[in-house]
Protein backbone atom coordinates (compact mmCIF):
# COMPACT_ATOMS: atom_id res chain seq x y z
CA UNK A 1 0.00 0.00 0.00
CA UNK A 2 1.10 3.09 -0.50
CA UNK A 3 1.40 6.88 1.16
CA UNK A 4 -1.56 8.83 1.07
CA UNK A 5 -1.68 12.11 2.63
CA UNK A 6 -5.33 12.91 4.47
CA UNK A 7 -4.99 17.29 4.60
CA UNK A 8 -6.59 18.07 8.39
CA UNK A 9 -6.38 21.95 8.09
CA UNK A 10 -5.29 24.29 5.17
CA UNK A 11 -4.99 27.86 5.23
CA UNK A 12 -3.43 30.59 3.69
CA UNK A 13 -1.03 33.28 5.04
CA UNK A 14 -0.80 36.36 3.19
CA UNK A 15 1.89 37.82 4.97
CA UNK A 16 4.57 35.16 4.60
CA UNK A 17 3.82 34.67 1.48
CA UNK A 18 2.60 30.81 2.08
CA UNK A 19 0.28 27.62 2.76
CA UNK A 20 0.02 26.71 5.67
CA UNK A 21 -1.10 22.25 5.90
CA UNK A 22 -1.28 20.13 8.94
CA UNK A 23 -1.77 16.88 7.50
CA UNK A 24 -2.01 12.84 8.26
CA UNK A 25 0.04 10.44 6.28
CA UNK A 26 -1.27 6.85 6.31
CA UNK A 27 1.08 4.19 5.81
CA UNK A 28 -0.18 0.81 6.91
CA UNK A 29 2.49 -1.98 7.14
CA UNK A 30 5.39 0.56 5.98
CA UNK A 31 7.77 2.06 8.12
CA UNK A 32 7.50 5.99 8.97
CA UNK A 33 7.93 8.00 5.34
CA UNK A 34 11.37 10.09 5.02
CA UNK A 35 10.87 14.02 4.71
CA UNK A 36 11.72 13.48 1.44
CA UNK A 37 8.80 11.16 0.35
CA UNK A 38 6.88 13.34 1.96
CA UNK A 39 7.76 16.65 0.44
CA UNK A 40 7.50 14.47 -3.30
CA UNK A 41 4.24 13.46 -2.54
CA UNK A 42 2.88 16.81 -1.37
CA UNK A 43 4.45 18.47 -4.23
CA UNK A 44 2.65 16.28 -6.48
CA UNK A 45 -0.51 16.67 -4.97
CA UNK A 46 -0.39 20.36 -5.05
CA UNK A 47 1.63 20.67 -8.04
CA UNK A 48 4.54 23.33 -7.18
CA UNK A 49 8.44 23.10 -7.26
CA UNK A 50 9.74 20.27 -4.51
CA UNK A 51 11.94 23.61 -3.43
CA UNK A 52 8.83 25.71 -2.63
CA UNK A 53 7.48 22.65 0.22
CA UNK A 54 8.90 22.60 3.46
CA UNK A 55 8.35 19.74 5.99
CA UNK A 56 8.51 21.28 9.55
CA UNK A 57 7.25 18.59 11.91
CA UNK A 58 6.76 14.55 11.18
CA UNK A 59 5.23 12.99 14.34
CA UNK A 60 4.78 8.89 14.03
CA UNK A 61 2.21 8.27 16.74
CA UNK A 62 3.79 5.13 18.64
CA UNK A 63 1.64 2.40 17.69
CA UNK A 64 -0.38 3.64 15.03
CA UNK A 65 0.15 3.04 11.63
CA UNK A 66 -0.05 6.92 10.42
CA UNK A 67 1.95 10.13 11.04
CA UNK A 68 1.13 13.60 11.82
CA UNK A 69 2.63 16.40 10.07
CA UNK A 70 3.12 20.63 9.54
CA UNK A 71 3.91 21.74 5.99
CA UNK A 72 4.41 24.78 4.39
CA UNK A 73 4.24 25.42 0.82
CA UNK A 74 5.75 29.15 -0.29
CA UNK A 75 4.94 31.16 -3.29
CA UNK A 76 8.78 31.15 -4.25
CA UNK A 77 11.75 29.71 -3.64
CA UNK A 78 13.45 32.55 -2.76
CA UNK A 79 10.81 33.46 -0.37
CA UNK A 80 11.04 30.21 1.66
CA UNK A 81 14.69 30.79 1.81
CA UNK A 82 14.11 34.29 3.21
CA UNK A 83 12.02 33.37 6.47
CA UNK A 84 12.65 29.65 6.97
CA UNK A 85 15.75 28.61 9.43
CA UNK A 86 18.62 27.38 7.68
CA UNK A 87 18.44 23.90 9.88
CA UNK A 88 15.12 23.80 8.64
CA UNK A 89 16.42 24.29 5.26
CA UNK A 90 19.08 22.46 5.28
CA UNK A 91 16.65 19.14 7.36
CA UNK A 92 14.63 19.16 4.05
CA UNK A 93 17.27 19.04 1.73
CA UNK A 94 18.53 15.35 0.05
CA UNK A 95 21.11 13.71 1.95
CA UNK A 96 23.19 13.62 -0.95
CA UNK A 97 23.01 17.52 -0.82
CA UNK A 98 23.67 17.71 2.79
CA UNK A 99 27.25 15.93 2.38
CA UNK A 100 28.47 18.19 -0.40
CA UNK A 101 27.71 21.41 1.64
CA UNK A 102 29.56 20.52 4.77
Amino acid sequence: MSLKIIIEKEFDNPLLSRKQINFKILHQRMPTPTRIEVKKKLAAQYNVDLERVIISKLTPKYGQEYTVGYAKIYDSVEKAMEIEPKYIIKRNQPKEEKKKEE
